[in-house]
């Protein structure tokens, strides 16, 4: 269905209640547009219900028109724009209770808390997402200030080499730096916030944890010494990943105050210790562990070198990356600069500079593999504002909003990198005048009329990037995703109940997905289930909470308020877990969600823990319907005879036409 069809629809639904100025408030769930009447007396309910895209119409505390997963949001968005309001805001002329919480901030909390609980060093698919979370929103500022950062490195390595001259192009450098500091200097601070608002503490502390590791205030004759090896502390010590990792702890430490410390006093105790607590652990044991690894790596540096050629550099090109991650990548420094005083340039520089070029090929494998999936329209935007400042020498962008987040073209990228250091080592004798950014930025400052064997370095981390992501680093999901989009044998509609482009060719069972007695749906004492407005399948009376995948799937999608959850099969089939009735008055309240959108499941594996005596306690039934929302696409759908089951029993049979 077209945006236009959704908003017709809207106003359709709104014409056949008794207009918008007879609606006072509306919401949505999984399946459902809930409105709110003035005066349901208005509402012409057979000419609802005969509206085309309206699956059926519920009257309830809220009159409930179903118009099926996928399309409800949407169609719920378009109705409130319309009247510009929010989901669940009083409508134009209503008084405002206490009560009435605004959906999607309350949806926004939820989330929140969500990333924050499941947010673990085990769950890595959660970390990757989070980074992702973190970095993303900074994509213009990296990409705005590397692209700026690119231009000066490139004049100002001319200014180096003597190709450019003059103090007003000096004073140009000077300023294009400026600007470009504004960002890159601080960028632990903003990464700090983001991370902070990411995992669920104070955005502004979180950028305090961040600026610590700048250590203001530090000078020659001040100074903070390691802990482990008494060496003084270096400013940026432990890198980015160093301030997401003391944000977490952060949020562990505020969050824990917040429940012990008394209200009167949270506003000055809880920022106090929290960022004391944190400070200190920073500044004493996350840096200086930082400074302990940066020593045992130079050591490992210096024995690559020894080793050299195209060994040395695969492995220094492959490393190079995650050093840069950590912060550690400023003890090369001193190492380039005894190069420099001791052979007129440095070799090691020119080998380190194709880990960036193994990102750049990864990007583009990633861009050409995605282009026709509209659904990554997001990561494909990202990857285009990203390359240009990865060709010119400035990876950030790269790493934190494209190859990090999806973990495997990380890797891939990195080996990449090895490949074109690999090539420089081979080459031999390839040095850079002066330390100066990686890329095309660089090729000023080659020494001894090497810039061919550079760029032959360069080609060959891109290739070598681009040919590892492209058929060994897209995430399974992905390729999953961009075979739906292209494949003529794969149907292109996910849960949205719209009619699909092909046919099936297999037979399919769908399993339990909790134990617990077996429900006909025509016992389901809610309509929308019992007369099959959703579908055919069978529902379920858990006896405990642990929700688990009854088919080899794709979830998609997850509602916000975490009682329903849709699962897309290998097969095409479209899968309803709705987990108890009208549970979305809980607002996400017992239910803890394991598995995020897109994700990839197996049967059996864990996807949602309900608090069973939470959600009966505040008045809900738990009854779980499973519904094959598609089954009209089935040549036929039989469903088990009520029991007892266990999860993994066969619960529905499908033959396919």
């Amino acid at each position: 269905m077209a945006k236009e069809d959704y908003d017709q629809l809207g106003q359709d639904i709104f014409q056949h209640v008794g207009g918008k100025e007879n609606v006072s408030k509306l919401i949505h769930c999984m399946t459902r547009v809930r409105l709110t009447l003035k005066d349901e007396s208005k509402a012409d309910l057979e000419e609802l219900e005969a509206l085309p895209g309206v699956l059926g119409v519920v009257e309830d505390e809220t009159l409930q028109v179903v118009v099926g997963p996928g399309k409800v949001n949407k169609v719920a968005q378009s109705m409130v724009d319309s009247v510009g309001v929010k989901l669940g805001e009083d409508f134009p002329g209503q008084n405002q209770t206490p009560e009435d919480n605004n959906l999607n901030e309350q949806t926004d909390q939820n989330k929140a808390a969500a990333k924050q609980k499941y947010n673990k060093p085990n769950k890595f698919k959660n970390i990757l997402k989070s980074l992702a979370n973190i970095f993303v929103p900074m994509i213009p500022a990296l990409v705005g200030a590397g692209i700026i950062a690119g231009v000066a490195s490139i004049l100002q390595n001319l200014l180096t080499a003597g190709t450019l001259t003059g103090d007003t192009m000096t004073q140009l450098v000077t300023v294009l730096n400026v600007i470009k500091n504004g960002l890159f200097t601080y960028l632990a601070i903003y990464t700090g916030i983001n991370a902070a608002a990411e995992l669920g503490a104070t955005p502004a502390l979180g950028g305090t944890v961040g600026a610590v590791t700048l250590l203001s205030g530090v000078t020659t004759d001040t100074t903070i010494q390691n802990l482990f090896n008494g060496q003084e502390l270096a400013a940026g010590q432990g890198g980015i990943i160093g301030v997401i990792f003391a944000v977490w702890l952060l949020s562990l430490v505020e969050k824990r105050l917040h429940k012990w410390v008394p209200d009167s006093v949270d506003i000055i105790i809880t920022p106090t210790l929290s960022l004391l607590a944190i400070g200190l652990a920073t500044i004493y044991l996350i840096m200086p562990i930082a400074g302990v690894v940066s020593d045992g790596l130079l050591q490992f540096i210096n024995v690559v070198l020894d080793v050299g050629g195209p060994v040395a550099g695969f492995v220094l090109g492959a490393l190079f990356l995650p050093m840069v991650m950590l912060g550690l990548h400023q003890i090369l420094i001193p190492i380039h600069l005894e190069m420099i005083n001791q052979m007129g340039s440095t070799p090691l520089l020119p080998i380190l500079a194709m880990s960036g070029a193994g990102q750049v090929g990864a990007a583009f494998a990633l861009w050409l593999f995605l282009r026709k999936d509209d659904k990554q329209s997001g990561l494909i935007q990202n990857i285009k504002g990203a390359l240009p400042v990865g060709l010119l020498g400035v990876g950030e962008p790269l790493i934190y909003a494209v190859t990090l987040p999806l973990g495997r073209p990380f890797i891939t990228a990195c080996l990449g990198g090895g490949i074109g250091g690999a090539v420089i080592g081979m080459l031999g004798h390839v040095g850079s005048i002066a330390v100066g950014p990686s890329g095309w930025a660089l090729i000023p400052l080659i020494a001894h009329n090497k810039t061919l064997y550079y760029i032959i370095g360069l080609v060959a981390g891109y290739i070598g990037g681009f040919i590892l992501t492209y058929f060994f680093g897209i995430p399974k999901e992905l390729k999953r995703e961009a075979q739906t989009v292209t494949s003529p044998t794969t149907t292109a509609s996910t849960v949205t109940n719209e009619t699909p482009t092909v046919a099936h060719t297999e037979a399919f069972e769908i399993k339990a997905p909790a134990e617990g007695q077996l429900i006909n749906l025509d016992n389901v004492p809610d309509e929308v289930f019992s007369t099959g407005m959703m579908g055919q399948g069978i529902a379920i009376q858990p006896s405990n909470g642990e929700i688990f995948s009854p088919i080899d799937g794709t979830v998609q999608p997850i509602f916000p308020t975490k009682h329903a959850i849709g699962l897309v099969g290998e097969q095409g089939a479209e899968v309803l877990i709705h987990m108890g009735l009208d549970t979305v008055n809980l607002e996400g309240k017992g239910y803890d969600i394991l598995v995020t959108e897109g994700q990839t499941v197996s049967a059996g594996e864990p996807l949602v823990n309900m608090d069973l005596q939470a959600i009966q306690s505040a008045g809900y039934q738990t009854i779980t319907p499973v519904i094959l929302t598609n089954s009209a696409d089935f040549e036929a759908v039989t469903t088990q005879a009520e029991q007892t089951v266990e999860v993994g029993d066969v619960i529905i049979q499908v033959n396919e036409p």
